[in-house]
């Protein structure tokens, strides 16, 4: 798609993955964020720090496993994720956006109870497993990014999230990301991975999917494996709840976000919401006063 029919809208992309950690294709998303700006669209960034987290717990002698796609995360665990997302990998990225302008500003999903957070399991083998303070996004307050983005600011959001117990959970960036599509109302969300898109049946056929219906990929869903289950999951409930398409686009290629946003087809793979999910209002969270309430993670075989 071009850039004209995205003016003056909202692009939430979720920034991670091996585009964080080279320095080319760190200014490249940078460029391709402020070009967005430039043109009018109003780029919302979420991001993780996946590698950046591990080499900091490598470093204190600490395990870093992951359950069904998702990181175990240890109270130790989680005082070096809070460290890395909300600190240094934020503060890098603001940075390196506002090289070019004051546009950028950072904050934690804790900032302004911006994400509210519950606790979440992983499902492994059919079988519900703890994996400590991992959590899922059950609301979303968007006041403070709504305010960013009508004063001209890109807002950069580190997927960290407090519970109502007082509790700061690790949220899987993918899920924050598509949580805050969803809450935002935006016309696409974009999922940068390492990966082409979603493979039609790996290892035995690597093909990439160029588009698929939110009835289709609820059904293939629970077959998906590692990380990218949580990725399309996040997809899935974001056209569930209001976003008008879903990109999973490679992030290890330069400009990848423009690119796939300009060149559509062929880039990536689309997630597109069945005519149900336009109609009929019950798919979208409900919204009061900025907040909108998340629908939970689909059931494990749903």
């Amino acid at each position: 798609m071009a850039l004209e029919p995205l003016r003056g809208h909202t692009v939430v992309v979720k920034y991670g993955g091996h585009a964080m950690t080279d320095d080319t294709l760190r200014r490249a998303f940078a460029q391709d964020v402020l070009t967005l700006y430039r043109a009018g669209v109003r780029p919302v960034v979420v991001h993780g720090g996946g590698p950046q987290i591990a080499a900091h717990l490598d470093r204190l002698g600490l395990r870093s496993d992951f359950l069904g796609g998702l990181r175990v995360t240890t109270p130790e665990t989680m005082e070096v994720v809070r460290m890395v997302l909300s600190g240094k990998v934020q503060k890098d990225l603001v940075g390196l956006l506002n090289e070019h302008g004051p546009h950028a500003v950072g904050l934690s999903g804790e900032d302004g109870r911006t994400l509210t957070a519950v606790k979440r399991y992983a499902q492994v083998g059919g079988e519900r497993v703890d994996i400590g303070l991992v959590g899922d996004v059950a609301r979303v307050n968007t006041a403070v990014v709504r305010l960013l983005l009508e004063g001209g600011h890109i807002p950069v959001v580190s997927s960290v999230g407090r519970g109502e117990d007082g509790q700061v959970y690790n949220v899987n960036a993918d899920t924050a990301a598509g949580a805050l599509a969803a809450a935002l109302g935006t016309r696409v969300l974009v999922v940068l991975t390492d990966v082409p898109g979603l493979y039609a049946d790996f290892p035995r056929d690597e093909r990439v999917v160029d588009r698929i219906g939110a009835a289709e990929l609820e059904r293939v869903l629970p077959g998906l494996d590692g990380g990218m289950g949580p990725k399309m999951e996040a997809c899935l409930r974001a056209v569930r709840g209001g976003v008008g398409v879903a990109r999973v686009l490679d992030g290890r290629a330069p400009h990848s976000l423009l690119d796939g946003l300009v060149g559509g087809a062929g880039s990536g793979t689309t997630i597109v919401p069945d005519p149900t999910d336009q109609t009929d209002p019950t798919a979208r969270g409900a919204e009061v006063e900025g907040v909108a309430r998340v629908a939970p993670a689909p059931a494990p075989g749903s």
